[in-house]
Formats: structure tokens, sequence, C-alpha cells
């Protein structure tokens, strides 16, 4: 007879854990897509009543070794501020050399279409989360996303996928690449 102590087998829990905990990032991007490849917006999205301002924050960082210590220092900043009624400021910072601010506007289908992703696929209830960043990564791009709707306003922060061993959600990533395509715009 065996006396000794039986521990249980937890191979299984972290894979479990992992599907339960991407269900939800498969939903959101099953919301998401559509709305974004599709042109036309969803009637719950349109509502004329909502007030929503968006302030896309991008930085180029790089660590400086102080000896004992490192630091974060900007190599450049980009800031797209986007109000109600689609004006847009844009800013750059490049080291010390502050950029005159750009002032456009968004054409409202786009506008329009932002803030059904942001509004549909759940975005403003988003936690913000820690990403910690890789010992061995010098530079790296961190994001910021501050999105204001109807009073309430949701912040989140993230550095690029290639700078943390966290996962960052697809979502995140999808309203990212809607921010460049505006600045991208802007800077033509």
């Amino acid at each position: 007879m065996y006396k000794g102590v039986i521990t249980p087998d937890y191979t299984l829990v972290r894979p479990v854990l992992l599907a339960l905990g991407a269900i939800p990032v498969i939903v959101a991007i099953l919301i998401a897509v559509p709305l974004i490849t599709k042109p036309d917006i969803p009637f719950s999205a349109a509502n004329s009543r909502d007030t929503f301002e968006f302030e896309y924050t991008r930085h180029q960082l790089s660590k400086i070794s102080l000896g004992v210590t490192d630091r974060l220092a900007p190599q450049k900043t980009e800031v797209l501020v986007i109000r109600n009624d689609g004006t847009m400021t844009y800013s750059v910072t490049e080291g010390n050399d502050i950029k005159p601010m750009i002032n456009d506007t968004l054409e409202s289908d786009r506008l329009d279409r932002l803030k059904a992703i942001i509004k549909e696929t759940g975005f403003i209830a988003i936690e913000s989360q820690s990403f910690p960043i890789l010992d061995d990564i010098t530079e790296y791009q961190k994001s910021n996303v501050k999105v204001t709707l109807n009073g309430q306003t949701n912040q989140i922060h993230w550095p690029e996928q290639d700078a943390t061993e966290k996962f960052v959600p697809p979502i995140i990533t999808m309203v990212e690449a809607q921010f460049a395509q505006i600045i991208n715009r802007i800077r033509e």
C-alpha cells in the first residue's frame, strides 16, 4: 500500500484558465471586426446626444542608464485630441523640440465609425492593466488612450507587444490602428 503524499496534477489548469480568459477577447474581436470593415454605423452607436472626447498619446521611449538606476526618456511624443464635433489637435515633441500644433477636422463618417468602435466593443469598460516591460528592451513605443463618453472617462496605457510578455488585447491594438491612420492623414 502506498503511503506517500498525493499531489494533484495542475497541468490542465493553466490551459483552461487561458481558454476562459480568451473568451472575452474573442467576443470583443467578433464585435469590433464588423464595425471596422463595414461602412454603415450601428444605430445604437449613432446616438447624437452622446458626447465624446478622445486623447491618444504615443511615446517613443528609450532607457538611459545612470549607473545604478535606469530612466526612461521620451525621444518623441505625439498627442492627438479629437473632440465631439470632430475638431482635432495634433502636437509632436521630439526631444526638446516642440513642433507647431496642427488643427484639423475629422470627417463625420470617420468620427462616427470611431465612436462606434469605442462604444459598441465595450472599450470604455476595459480595466487598466499593468504591462511589465522586458528587461532587455531599451527602446519601445508606449501608447495611451483616454476616452470620455458622456462624462465617464477611461484611460488605458500599453506598450507595443514586442516589449512585454503580457498579451495586449486585440481590441486595444485595433483602436490604436484607427488613431494611427488619423495621425498619418494629418501628417500628409
